[in-house]
């Protein structure tokens, strides 16, 4: 009997800085699974994601990153309870049947970046960069943790935020674990930085950036200069990939 083809993907905009295709290759190389394939589907809209489904029939499942991971619940059919509160999907399930197709969304992002997280965690306040999706599952997981969460936006928003001028040392004596939520630093882009005053910062501080290309962003750089703890993504991204293709294959 012919194994059927297992497809698998990524949807966001820009892709160029993803490791998940090369991730889910060795994944798949590693575990036999002959007929699973990973692609990266760059979509310049939401509105390509039901077209893109459509014409990909053996496609399963996907990741969902920037800038799609708030605007696709409205493409579901079936909202994770989770995801739900969180307010953001990074993984989606397909459930075909014949032409027909269901879409479960899911949020693998929460769990993965707990599951990163040093051994010994001691911070009772973080500071999160950025309000998107991947910062919300960043704060839905720090507050269920007992923390204590502040984000931090560029412009006003309606969000219970501050901006990036409102830090000052003060405020970092108590908000001692600061994460990075935005793509600042993201490649190609490596020498952007979050305008975040790393000088302020010492050693009772950890940063940690939810971006793993480069290893070491510019503001994890500086920040490690200044003498914080720091920490990557790559660990959070691998953990939750790891969670999505449960959910696929579940």
């Amino acid at each position: 009997m012919t194994q059927q083809e297992c497809r698998f993907g990524l949807i966001g905009f820009p892709l160029g800085h993803s490791a998940s295709a090369s991730y889910f290759a060795k994944k798949f190389e590693r575990e036999g699974l002959k007929t699973y394939s990973y692609t990266l589907f760059p979509l310049l809209s939401a509105d390509e994601i039901i077209p893109l489904i459509k014409k990909t029939p053996s496609l399963q499942g996907f990741n969902v990153t920037i800038p799609y991971k708030q605007s696709i619940i409205a493409f579901l059919n079936h909202l994770d309870p989770v995801a739900r509160e969180i307010g953001a999907v990074n993984t989606v399930k397909i459930t075909s049947s014949g032409s027909e197709f269901e879409l479960r969304g899911y949020n693998t992002d929460a769990e993965g970046f707990r599951k990163s997280l040093r051994s010994g965690f001691h911070h009772t306040h973080a500071l999160i960069l950025g309000t998107g999706g991947s910062s919300k599952a960043v704060a839905y997981s720090l507050k269920k943790m007992g923390l204590d969460v502040l984000l931090v936006s560029r412009s006003k928003t309606n969000l219970p935020a501050i901006t990036y001028s409102d830090i000052n040392s003060a405020i970092l004596e108590q908000y001692t674990f600061i994460v990075n939520c935005t793509p600042a630093g993201m490649f190609p882009d490596i020498n952007q930085t979050p305008p975040f005053p790393t000088e302020l910062l010492h050693q009772h501080h950890e940063v940690y950036d939810l971006i793993y290309n480069p290893a070491e962003t510019k503001f994890l750089h500086l920040a490690r200069e200044a003498g914080a703890k720091t920490q990557n993504g790559l660990k959070m991204f691998e953990l939750q990939a790891e969670l999505a293709f449960k959910i696929w294959k579940g």
